[in-house]
């Protein structure tokens, strides 16, 4: 099995302060120290924690992807530990059932009355922890809650908490036990995150802190504390959403997801919910590094993490050791970029 492609390197670029003060500068602020306060308990994976903020800026849900002991649950306990929102946990087992998740009609025998049991679900980040590691039947527990932002019991939707995140993490497919995720869950991902093996001066790094006395299931300890608040959220959301996106910007989107449905290595291109996913993102970014407009190497930027699950090699291709990144990397290459 190959080493996961790392992130593009723009997103693990600081985000530069704009010339002029805004009201969203705060909320900026606030966002971008998650960065250190992350860092007290993960050392590196700078991509993944910059995707993670993406994906709260764009109501949207993380797939994290690596081998087992790459930190893939330290850092979204990390990342909850660094705002100010409710966070719960699941761990996918082969014999969780859907209900688990979700919730389930619980009789009262003293009422001789049916109440709802809210499940983990109900919280403002859920860690999927593995989730590829129960049957399709358990995994579709999340389809409706990650799209809806609801779940429906007995016929009875009930709403979910704003913001909602589902942070889930798996192994590598070829790994023994793991079951893969259909097309319509990996969908409602707006970012498939790789954590790749730390370089030889973080794994150093790691291992120096573990000599110190760091204990990854104390948080609190390694100093952790909210940073971001949910006012921070909704003020960086109002502002990410008066970024300015021009009709070039708009078209090369396009293009580009249209040129994935023409290659001749893909069994399946984007689908245009995957061009509106990119733009969201790439909106985010171009607000995180202090920009009020989106250019063509924002889209460059996102367009690895946003569109890397929505693809689907042909088996030849696959045999022939194409990858959805290489794919898309040779896209970016050949698709003309606006002036």
């Amino acid at each position: 099995m190959s080493a996961p492609t790392p992130e593009p390197a723009e997103l693990t670029a600081v985000p530069a302060a704009p010339a002029a003060p805004e009201p969203a500068d705060g909320a900026r602020a606030s966002l971008e120290a998650l960065r250190s306060e992350i860092a007290k308990a993960v050392v590196g994976q700078d991509p993944a924690v910059t995707g993670l903020v993406v994906a709260l800026l764009c109501r949207g849900h993380v797939l994290l992807e690596g081998v087992p002991g790459v930190a893939k649950t330290l850092l979204v306990r990390a990342f909850a530990a660094s705002l100010e929102l409710d966070t719960k946990r699941v761990q996918f087992t082969p014999d969780l059932m859907p209900s688990d998740v979700t919730g389930s009609l619980v009789y009262d025998a003293r009422t001789a009355e049916f109440s709802f049991q809210p499940g983990p679900v109900f919280t403002n980040l859920l860690l999927a922890d593995e989730i590829n590691r129960t049957p399709p039947k358990t995994q579709a527990s999340l389809l409706e809650a990650m799209e809806e932002r609801q779940v429906t019991v007995d016929g009875t939707p009930r709403p979910l908490p704003d913001p909602f995140l589902v942070a889930a993490t798996q192994n590598p497919v070829e790994y023994e036990g793991t079951y893969p995720l259909p097309e319509a869950q990996l969908d409602r991902f707006l970012l498939k995150l790789t954590v790749p093996l730390p370089s030889r001066q973080d794994e150093i790094n790691v291992l120096t802190r573990h000599a110190d006395g760091f204990n990854p299931r104390d948080l609190k300890a390694a100093g952790i504390r909210p940073v971001a608040s949910p006012a921070d959220l909704e003020a960086a959301r109002s502002a990410v959403a008066k970024t300015t996106v021009s009709p070039e910007i708009a078209g090369y989107v396009v293009d580009i997801c249209r040129a994935t449905r023409e290659s001749p290595s893909l069994a399946l291109g984007v689908s245009p919910r995957g061009a509106t996913a990119l733009l969201s993102t790439a909106r985010a970014w171009a607000w995180l590094t202090g920009r009020d407009y989106v250019t063509p190497d924002d889209v460059k930027a996102l367009a690895l993490p946003t569109l890397r699950h929505r693809i689907h090699l042909r088996p030849e291709a696959e045999m022939e050791g194409v990858t959805p990144d290489s794919v898309i990397t040779s896209v970016l290459a050949h698709v003309p970029v606006p002036r």
